[in-house]
């Protein structure tokens, strides 16, 4: 048994009923694999590989807090400190009634692996809590994110684990959880990321994760010798990455002919009007939001379809920016006959497994999620950073930073891709890219 296939069977004999989190080791092991069995004996020796995929720390703890009836509510909270080898602890917050220990495990060991990619010196870690926001009043939302931080600030601080935003968790939790932080530590500093512009935050944050994607499929573009000028794309979803995505695309000269809801899609081949989307989608009838069913009754020559069948648009580009697995290998077919020549993730896992199997086959390019939806974590960083200077960048300068390291990660993998032979392959050059740099910095510092 190689080293390899035997460090997977342990992480799987130790996480027992965790197969997403097994999943997740299995890619990077699989793609690393080159990588390990040329370092076998010295990674054996220093036991590397388990290591990598053992969180340095995992906190448990509860959260009382009062609703507005006067009533006692606990609600559980974690923080998985996954990996600070190459730097401080950074990651999500997610408060939903879907998160556990488990799926947060996940989360931080692929964060461990985004961050490496970005090249900057951060760990890897994420957090969260039972708590849904969903119909709870501004006041219970407060009243929870200050018990959280209560117990959350012993383990956090701008050079130990800095939080951020995730879903569930916006710029209204954020603050709370902040304002929280300072009173019980007496600091105002960087160890919270995500914040308003009032107090620390920064300029692009909110359009960071769209805005991202474009510009690192801008750069694997250009390293193919294409323009992205031009080109039709379709993109998935109508909400936050969605929309600014299609508007830097629009910006660079690239024309968005779809988009999609949980209903259906709307195709307008004339390309699609961003500002009636937003004016759908900021109006709320009967408790929800917008739909894009709208869009065909206000901008006429447009078409809306119900149904998941999106990827049945002709176009050169896809985006998939709205849920997990929905393209599928049948999708990839589609696109492959209509002339697809890019992939690029937006959303977490928006591929199956096959799909992405599928894709070299038919010579499209393809951008996976961990080097495409980084913009958030990106910009988190340059946030740090900008507290750390007591500085505020100005918009353009900051979207030219983004820019910039979203060319760099693409460098990152595509140059570990062709080292070890497997040039093209983003996926695998991503993967090999950060285990690299991770395990190095495990390797280096010693038995810790």
């Amino acid at each position: 048994m190689t080293y390899m296939e035997e460090a997977y069977k342990n992480v799987v004999k130790n996480n027992p009923g965790e197969p997403e989190y097994h999943q997740a080791v299995l890619e990077v092991l699989s793609s690393a694999r080159l990588v390990i069995d040329a370092n076998e004996k010295r990674f054996r020796e220093a036991a590397v590989l388990e290591r990598l995929a053992e969180p340095e720390r995992s906190i448990s703890f509860r959260v009382p807090w009062v609703d507005d009836r006067g009533q006692l509510q606990i609600n559980k909270g974690w923080r998985i400190q996954f990996s600070s080898a190459v730097g401080p602890y950074k990651g999500g917050l997610r408060f939903r009634d879907t998160v556990n220990q488990s799926n947060l495990k996940q989360a931080a060991f692929e964060q461990v692996l985004k961050n490496a990619l970005t090249g900057l010196p951060i760990g890897g870690a994420k957090g969260g809590s039972n708590f849904d926001r969903r119909g709870k009043s501004e006041r219970e939302i407060m009243a929870f994110c200050q018990s959280f931080m209560q117990e959350l600030h012993k383990y956090t601080g701008e050079n130990i684990d800095i939080p951020t935003a995730d879903f569930g968790a916006g710029v209204v939790e954020i603050g709370y959880l902040y304002g929280a932080y300072k009173r019980l530590t007496g600091a105002h500093e960087g160890a919270i990321t995500g914040k308003g512009m009032s107090f620390g935050g920064t300029f692009v944050r909110p359009q960071a994760t769209g805005y991202g994607l474009i510009y690192g499929l801008e750069a694997m573009l250009r390293h193919a010798g294409i323009d992205l000028e031009g080109k039709q794309v379709v993109i998935s979803g109508s909400g936050k990455v969605a929309l600014h995505a299609a508007d830097k695309l629009m910006q660079l000269g690239a024309k968005v002919v779809a988009l999609s809801d949980s209903d259906g899609f709307i195709y307008d081949k004339a390309g699609i009007r961003l500002d009636v989307v937003r004016e759908i989608k900021q109006e709320i009838r009967e408790g929800f939001w917008g739909r894009l069913t709208e869009y065909e009754k206000m901008v006429p020559g447009s078409v809306y379809t119900e149904g998941h069948g999106i990827w049945s648009v002709p176009c050169d580009i896809a985006l998939p920016c709205a849920a997990k697995h929905e393209m599928s290998s049948e999708d990839v077919k589609m696109l492959a006959a209509n002339g697809c020549i890019a992939v690029a993730e937006g959303a977490i896992d928006p591929l199956t497994f096959t799909a992405q199997n599928l894709l070299p086959g038919y010579g499209i390019l393809y951008m996976p999620g961990k080097a495409a939806n980084i913009g958030g974590v990106v910009m988190s960083t340059l946030e740090m950073v900008q507290n750390g200077l007591k500085e505020t960048w100005p918009f353009d300068e900051a979207d030219a930073k983004l820019q910039q390291m979203m060319g760099t990660v693409f460098k990152n993998c595509a140059d570990a891709a062709e080292r070890y032979g497997v040039a093209g392959d983003y996926l695998a050059g991503a993967n090999i890219y950060a285990f690299e740099k991770v395990t190095d910095a495990i390797w280096t510092q010693g038995y810790i």
